[in-house]
């Protein structure tokens, strides 16, 4: 299968990125490089981009894409680590970072990844697919309590315990190993009424495992400092999330590097000489117009953060 993704609020993640043609500019979630290829567009030879992903078919999609450029540097692994994938180039400073924190459209489409409550598949969900730790090992090995947390905290699914109960009720019959025996646990877990209203009744769910195998949230709040910590002076930094609970870190994150002072509110004058690293430049976030919510159902929750080094 093809790697494609359709790339959300492509038009307002340029714009926001402020693109020098001479500049820096890395692609955390290089993906399908829907968005790196109007990046690199708009690059002089002397621009450089460097793409950045976990998941070796999105690179090699990307290197098939952008092979007429060869200004484009192809990275195996995960923005977490972006200030040592700099460090490791020698690149000091960069003048924009991109992170789209999506699920690419290929990994949902692909059934083996086990992604999607749509489609029967092992139960993998790993974003690398060189780790060795899957939805397998979350639905077979944690503690009922463990599921009930990641359930509730990471899918906000106000049945997470009922759900953990039968989960682990089920695997001790024998090991859970497909989404579709998934799928057919939470269905029976969740009441009839609530089982009819509001989004299919795995969705929470499966969102909430796949961030626990990925280790998603856990990884913002040091990217985004890392991150902004490599910008150059007026540099960008561009985040787009896809539930409240990325774009609440993301939200608190360019609070705090932009307001970063400890000192109590009744101390006349700063002591504690934290600086400020950021200006914002979304008070609220951008969000996609009905065109493309209408074009591309899977936008309709995607919120684009920026901010801006000082």
């Amino acid at each position: 299968m093809d790697f494609k993704h359709v790339s959300v609020l492509l038009n307002e993640c340029i714009d926001a990125l402020n693109i020098k043609e001479d500049g820096i500019y890395v692609d955390c979630t290089l993906g399908g490089a829907g968005h790196s290829s109007e990046i690199v567009k708009r690059l002089s030879p002397k621009g450089k981009l460097i793409g950045i992903d976990q998941d070796k078919n999105a690179l090699e999609a990307s290197k098939k894409r952008l092979a007429e450029y060869d200004n484009v540097i192809y990275v195996h692994n995960n923005f977490y680590n972006i200030k040592e994938v700099l460090d490791e180039l020698n690149i000091e400073g960069v003048d924009g970072i991109l992170m789209d924190l999506g699920v690419s459209s290929h990994q949902l489409d692909e059934g083996e990844r086990g992604f999607s409550y749509m489609k029967d598949a092992p139960l993998d969900m790993r974003m690398n697919r060189d780790s060795n730790f899957s939805a397998y090992n979350v639905i077979n090995n944690y503690s009922e309590e463990e599921l009930t947390r990641v359930i509730r905290d990471f899918g906000e699914e106000k049945f997470a315990r009922r759900i953990a109960k039968f989960i682990v009720d089920r695997r001790g019959e024998k090991p859970i190993e497909t989404t579709y025996e998934l799928v057919d646990i939470i269905k029976a877990a969740i009441p009839a009424k609530a089982r009819r209203e509001g989004p299919h009744p795995a969705k929470r769910t499966f969102q909430a495992i796949r961030i626990e195998v990925n280790n998603e949230l856990g990884i913002l709040d040091r990217a985004i400092e890392d991150g902004a910590a490599k910008l150059n002076k007026d540099g960008r930094i561009a985040v787009i999330t896809f539930h409240s609970l990325e774009d609440r870190i993301i939200k608190n994150k360019y609070k705090q590097l932009e307001n970063p002072c400890t000192c109590p509110k009744e101390f006349p004058v700063c002591i504690c000489g934290k600086k400020p690293e950021i200006k914002i430049i979304t008070r609220k976030p951008i969000e996609p117009s009905e065109i493309e919510v209408e074009e591309n159902p899977r936008s309709r929750s995607a919120k684009l953060r920026v901010a801006e080094k000082i």
